[in-house]
């Protein structure tokens, strides 16, 4: 199931929080066998100040979601 699975398929949540949501596949991370999906799963992670960011700030990251849980869907 992993193998055919690839940035662009539409995708169906078939386990955990966002169970039955529909989603594209924006970014595939065969090694930790996470896919990350459009609008699903994403958080505001804080910066600390530095000398290169002196004001701080957010930014938006995607946490994956497993392969196991997510089934493709039919065109």
């Amino acid at each position: 199931m992993a193998k055919s699975l690839k940035v662009g398929d539409k995708v169906k949540v078939i386990a955990g929080d966002h169970k039955g949501e529909i989603a594209e596949i924006v970014k595939v991370d065969r090694k930790a066998g996470k896919a990350f999906l459009k609008d699903i799963e994403v958080r505001e992670r804080h910066l600390k100040r530095t000398q290169f960011n002196p004001k701080g700030g957010e930014k938006t990251i995607h946490l994956g979601i497993d392969f196991s849980n997510l089934k493709k869907e039919d065109k």
